[in-house]
């Protein structure tokens, strides 16, 4: 599993407009792993309806710690197929 954070050295700098980090994201095959759940649908919406995709998109829930969503990412990376998670957001935890 490779992992990226925005303003990390070779990633998008801190205050990247999300539309953005979407097409970074759907250049380099990574998934999206975010708290923005206010904009970020929108900007889904738009990135696709410009005939974009992107590998998906994983929201973060509160409720939830560090090490909870760590564990389901990697459950979630360790099972699933490279596809599964196309052009949608989903919510973690993911139901099983």
């Amino acid at each position: 599993m490779v992992v990226w954070k925005i303003g990390d050295p070779g990633a998008p700098p801190l205050g990247t407009a999300d539309p953005e980090i979407l097409l970074w994201c759907e250049e380099r095959h990574f998934i999206l792993v975010t708290n923005n759940r206010a904009s970020m649908p929108v900007h889904l919406t738009a990135h696709l309806a410009a005939g974009n995709h992107i590998p998906g998109i994983f929201m973060l829930n509160r409720g939830l710690s560090l090490g909870e969503h760590i564990i389901e990412l990697e459950y979630i990376w360790s099972a699933a197929r490279p596809d599964e998670f196309r052009d949608i957001i989903w919510y973690l935890p993911i139901k099983r």
